[in-house]
């Protein structure tokens, strides 16, 4: 009785009866009380990709990071992009939308600190004087080393001993923002972002197959023509699994016609990995059944 009434459903919601139920939906025309509802049922795919960027920014002193730190440091500015994961869904109404307009929004940039560049005034700059970049990556140096043991010192108590609860937290923490930034002049900032991009999808019963946008280490994300990049392929696999418990018999009057989907195995793969596997209900292959309609008393 239950799926009886879903079919009835059908007929007065027409193409909404995807939404509620997406393995049957109303197919061709069909008439009832509201007048009549023609539906043609299709399966539209949202793959939401996700990318991530990472770039290396070369700090001024890199050069002398092996002679006065012990340690090899990005001698030039690098950009990097990988793919950090991948979904995948039936697209809804919203899908089709467009997006709302960015925001206005401000930044103001502080000459003492920068997330995406360095500090114009350098934090080991404490004189009119004027050294040689060498002998400026020699003197940051040995502030490092000299934040280092203050730290110590103060940890152990041998220095500071009225400094304790939170006024010991403030200078530790002070002395961690002061040693990164000294840091960062030798070993560079390193900046990784996010971001998502939705590739819409439309399925045939004639192919299993799509390739709807590629990918370089370098670039980032590509249009599906710039062969520059490798390809970013979704990958269907019906599983044949169309059975309808509600088919109407041969001897059954009053019957609809339907549009089952099949349960397919859908999936994303870049460079032979797989980023994302789901199971979605396609009507491209699906079968067509007759549903009895309920009888009326």
């Amino acid at each position: 009785m239950k799926f009886r009434l879903l079919t009835l459903a059908l007929l007065c919601c027409g193409a909404a009866a995807t939404a509620q139920n997406p393995y049957i939906a109303l197919e061709g025309a069909a008439e009832s009380a509201a007048g009549i509802a023609v539906s043609m049922p299709r399966s539209v795919l949202a793959v939401d990709l996700s990318v991530e960027c990472s770039t290396v920014l070369c700090g001024p002193y890199a050069r002398y990071a092996q002679k006065y730190l012990g340690v090899r440091a990005p001698l030039t500015d690098k950009t990097t992009w990988s793919i950090a994961g991948a979904r995948i869904a039936l697209a809804g109404d919203d899908a089709f939308g467009a997006a709302a307009p960015a925001a206005d929004a401000s930044r103001v940039v502080s000459h003492a600190a920068s997330d995406e560049a360095f500090a114009a005034l350098q934090p080991d700059k404490t004189s009119a004087t004027v050294y040689s970049l060498e002998d400026a990556a020699r003197m940051a140096a040995e502030q490092i080393f000299s934040l280092r043991r203050h730290r110590l010192e103060l940890i152990t108590g041998e220095a500071g001993e009225n400094v304790f609860g939170e006024g010991l937290n403030a200078a530790l923490a002070e002395i961690e923002r002061l040693e990164q930034s000294y840091l960062e002049l030798f070993l560079g900032k390193q900046i990784v972002s996010t971001r998502t991009q939705r590739y819409l999808v439309y399925p045939s019963a004639d192919r299993k197959q799509y390739v709807f946008c590629r990918f370089s280490p370098a670039a980032g994300l590509l249009p599906e023509s710039d062969l520059s990049g490798d390809m970013v392929v979704l990958q269907i696999e019906p599983s044949g699994d169309t059975e309808c418990p509600i088919e109407a018999g041969p001897k059954e009057q009053g019957t609809v016609k339907c549009r089952m989907a099949d349960p397919s195995t859908c999936t994303v793969i870049a460079s032979g990995r797989e980023y994302a596997r789901a199971v979605v209900p396609l009507f491209e292959f699906g079968r067509t059944v007759q549903v009895a309609l309920p009888r009326r008393r």
